[in-house]
């Protein structure tokens, strides 16, 4: 990925998180996998061995899409506040999310 479509990234996630269309934590964003209400979850790409492989198991047996394009120094500038997973609600973030990366 770009470092142009990086930053592009970032600010869309900081919008969605504005208009308040982010799920943070693990327990959270597993919660809405399992209810499939979920779009897209971004999990950092230096996340934990166990919890990377938690995470893309749940997102795959409900086919939710997973991406690991951000590190957790990159999302947590975009959210303003650590964190390591967020899933996003909103199918047009989404979207125009997938279409960057």
């Amino acid at each position: 990925m770009t470092p142009m479509n990086t930053q592009k990234l970032m600010n869309l996630i900081g919008l969605a998180q504005r208009a308040s269309r982010l799920i943070v934590g693990e327990t959270q964003v597993l919660t809405v996998v399992r209810s499939q209400q979920a779009k897209l979850v971004i999990l950092v790409a230096d996340a934990g061995a166990a919890t990377a492989k938690r995470i893309t198991d749940k997102c795959a047996f409900y086919q939710i899409p997973l991406t690991q394009v951000l590190t957790s120094t990159e999302l947590t500038t975009a959210l303003g506040r650590p964190r390591k997973i967020v899933a996003v609600m909103d199918a047009g973030f989404a979207r125009s999310m997938e279409a960057l990366m």
